[in-house]
């Protein structure tokens, strides 16, 4: 494997590259007001270079291939390993690379593009062509609190099965899921649950619950430590969290879901349409 090197370092120790000033006014600025030129210098920290050449360099790579060790790179960038360490560490949280304890680090698979939609975990996988798993890691009932209450429109005090789930695809961890349904409307799926691998297949046939309409917001935390064992990345490593608030056909809240996707290997895809005025 060659890897084309980076120049060395300056004796100076500066860590960052200067980029050349665009052409129009004197001195290179183009820049109003009088600013002289160190005011349009664009500075590149090290790491940033190297991250660029480690991108083009692996992206002619197969998913799963090896990437060379910090020192080897180190070397043939003409830099430090903790420069390296950084560059190798953006490129895991972005999903170009995969880290795997005691074994290196990895060319990723590609992120699946999950469109956002009211179907279940084990239809999205399907149609990527994967094969989903889903392990309960618990499941029994709580106590609802008011917001709990209000969300699944029982009382402040009521029963609620709560589910919390593992999800795979092709056997990789994809993400953790903590559903939220009122018992009294469901009885029996606790049993159910544990028979069958789909939530939502279930309420259809067991139950005859047909989804209408959902509310989702997503944004961004950090994975724990515990969370991240069970998906097998590093703690810290940022998360996409999805909260669903699922209606069905007759306007009765079914669901209160949180799920927490690893984003190195998760993007979501929805389709805008734009309004027209008449």
């Amino acid at each position: 494997m060659t890897v084309s090197p980076m120049p060395a370092e300056d004796s100076s120790g500066d860590p960052s590259a200067s980029l050349p000033a665009k052409p129009g006014a004197p001195g290179g600025s183009g820049l109003p007001g009088g600013l002289g030129p160190s005011a349009a210098v664009l500075r590149l920290p090290k790491y940033y270079q190297v991250k660029k050449q480690l991108l083009e360099f692996t992206s002619a790579m197969s998913p799963g291939s090896p990437v060379p060790p910090e020192r080897e790179l180190a070397r043939l960038y003409g830099t430090s390993r903790t420069t390296v360490r950084q560059a190798l560490a953006e490129l895991v949280i972005e999903g170009r690379l995969l880290r795997m304890q005691g074994k290196g680090t990895f060319v990723a698979k590609p992120k699946v593009g999950q469109v956002l939609e009211l179907a279940s975990y084990t239809e999205g996988m399907r149609q990527h062509g994967l094969h989903p798993e889903t392990k309960i890691l618990d499941i029994g009932y709580v106590t609802a609190d008011e917001q709990l209450a209000g969300l699944l429109d029982i009382r402040p005090g009521g029963r609620v099965l709560r589910i919390h789930r593992l999800r795979l695809a092709d056997g990789e961890p994809m993400s953790i899921d903590t559903s939220h349904l009122p018992a009294r409307r469901f009885p029996g799926l606790r049993k159910q649950l544990e028979r069958h691998a789909s939530l939502y297949e279930t309420l259809r046939t067991g139950y005859g619950i047909q989804l209408a309409e959902a509310e989702e917001t997503i944004e961004t935390v950090l994975a724990d430590p515990h969370d991240a064992r069970l998906l097998g990345v590093d703690p810290g490593i940022p998360l996409l969290l999805l909260s669903r608030h699922a209606i069905d056909s007759t306007g009765q809240p079914v669901e209160w879901a949180q799920s927490w996707y690893r984003g190195d290997r998760y993007k979501f895809i929805t389709r805008l349409r734009r309004t027209l005025l008449s």
